[in-house]
């Protein structure tokens, strides 16, 4: 999480009798979530930023406030998803001027923001204005809102494949704070992760309809500048943790906090929590983590089918200050051993000498979070994350969840579309490429792209028209149009019926020989 100043009492209090009357009745910005936290670390969803709308791959994070993306003219900025940000590009772009409310860069002439994050890595830049969009499967209208633009990024920021991160934390830069005090959308949002081996879920900014068997815990905005609940015991097997219940107090208490992968507890918690698992899996064996450079604790034996890692790993419950209780599944708290078939590692870990505990996205697999910010309460629901796209219908509640194990194949199984939706005419359906190889080692390969595309759609190669192909230093960005069979490359003529619940899943696979 990011080292932040708290929040003034006085805004606090001020915007909550204005959030108030934004509640009712106000549209949602629906986002899909994409992305899994073993092979990534995190979630994204898509952001558009600018006239004509600029595509950005965006973490997801409750832990920080602002919303940035790599600017053009960043000189140190890594290679990710997506192109920088084209501020000349966007005819509705101007820049945030310096003023007394802001630090600003060298001249004087624009405000600037700056983040280091726990992890060492770090983002800053100028602060711009321009229209963010959430997509056109989302209800609320494209917004003016401020973002970072990224004039330099280090440690994993640099790295990821991610553009950025979208800030859904408290503070005046926080995008669901810009919202709010539009009055758009109602002073709420919501997560779901999906499961392992699966990922994906959905976002929502804004009110949603709670489901009425959803568990509660007080978030204390006065208290941290994060987004805390009340955590007094932590049941493993059915049985408290030995450890004095303030232990889940000290610092910033029990932070929730989307942006960071894993579970992080006070020394005494950890170890308590660490034996009580391990007492409890006497029939596994205690192996070596997949990278040697951490002592990760793992097991080997139990087994690839995720649906039954509860025969074999205890239930773990965690009990809230108002006596209500979130049981967490083997998923919650295991991640997958990426070298050894069957074997899975605990994924909660201590927290150094930090006191806070921290519960990054691990915790909230398969589980339906929503962040009540007008309440002042932390809502978490468990159900199938990967599915729960499909269920949400405009205006309802979610379903009920497919089952008690989300992990189950039975759950896997694609919901049916919602009834009543309108249908669109789609004309056609680009797809975008970014592969790390130079275009002339790849252009002898085209055509067998084309055909994998074609067979992965299940249409005939000729309907893979080849519409654009850039270098990018080491890396080639290639745009596929695909059309109807028999159509021409007139919008016009290329039409086909399909329902606004279709999702199209893409997988190519492809290798070069040295």
């Amino acid at each position: 999480p990011l080292t932040l100043s708290y929040p003034n009492a006085s805004r606090v209090a001020s915007s909550r009798s204005r959030r108030g009357l934004a509640e009712g009745g106000h549209p949602s910005a629906r986002m899909r979530l994409h992305d899994d936290l073993l092979t990534n670390g995190y979630y994204t969803t898509r952001l558009y930023i600018g006239t004509p709308p600029q595509e950005f791959a965006l973490i997801v994070d409750s832990g920080s406030t602002v919303t940035y993306v790599p600017c053009a003219s960043c000189e140190q900025c890594g290679n990710h998803q997506d192109p920088r940000f084209q501020p000349d590009l966007s005819s509705t772009y101007s820049p945030v001027k310096c003023n007394v409310d802001c630090n600003c860069n060298s001249d004087k002439s624009q405000c600037t923001y700056e983040r280091q994050y726990a992890e060492m890595s770090s983002s800053s830049g100028v602060l711009g204005e321009d229209i963010v969009s959430f997509g056109t499967e989302s209800e609320l209208k494209p917004q003016r809102a401020v973002f970072g633009c990224e004039n330099s990024e280090t440690g994993d920021l640099f790295s990821q494949h991610a553009d950025g991160i979208m800030g859904l934390g408290r503070g005046q830069l926080s995008i669901m704070d810009q919202l709010v005090d539009k009055g758009v959308i109602g002073d709420s949002f919501s997560m779901c992760y999906g499961g392992m081996d699966i990922g994906g879920g959905a976002m929502v900014l804004g009110a949603m309809p709670a489901p009425p068997d959803m568990v509660y815990t007080h978030s204390n905005a006065v208290r941290s500048p994060y987004y805390n609940i009340e955590l007094k015991e932590i049941h493993v097997a059915g049985k408290p943790l030995r450890v004095d219940p303030r232990i889940f107090d000290g610092k910033h208490g029990t932070v929730l906090d989307s942006g960071t992968t894993y579970a992080y507890l006070p020394e005494q918690a950890f170890v308590a929590f660490k034996d009580a698992v391990t007492s409890k899996v006497h029939p596994l064996k205690k192996i070596r983590g997949p990278d040697p450079n951490y002592k990760d604790i793992c097991f080997a034996g139990a087994g690839r089918n995720v649906s039954q890692l509860s025969e074999v790993f205890p239930k773990v419950d965690m009990v809230f200050g108002n006596g209500q209780k979130l049981s967490l599944s083997p998923e919650n708290y295991l991640f997958r051993h990426s070298k050894v078939e069957g074997a899975y590692c605990l994924g909660v870990f201590q927290n150094g000498k930090d006191p806070t505990t921290l519960l990054g996205g691990i915790v909230v697999r398969n589980t339906l979070v929503t962040y009540d910010r007008h309440n002042e309460k932390i809502g978490f629901w468990k159900t199938n994350c990967s599915e729960l796209w499909e269920r949400l219908q405009s205006g309802g509640a979610p379903s009920p969840a497919p089952s008690s194990d989300p992990g189950s194949q039975a759950d896997l199984s694609p919901a049916p579309a919602p009834s009543g939706l309108p249908e669109y005419d789609v004309g056609l359906i680009a797809v975008y490429m970014s592969i790390n190889v130079t275009y002339p080692n790849l252009k002898p390969h085209l055509h067998e792209l084309a055909e994998l595309l074609a067979k992965e759609l299940e249409i005939d190669s000729s309907q893979v028209r080849l519409m654009n192909v850039t270098g990018q230093g080491n890396s080639t960005l290639i745009r596929w149009d695909i059309f109807p069979a028999g159509s021409s490359n007139s919008m016009s003529n290329a039409t086909a019926m399909v329902s606004s619940t279709l999702l199209w899943t893409i997988s190519v696979f492809f290798f070069f020989a040295k």
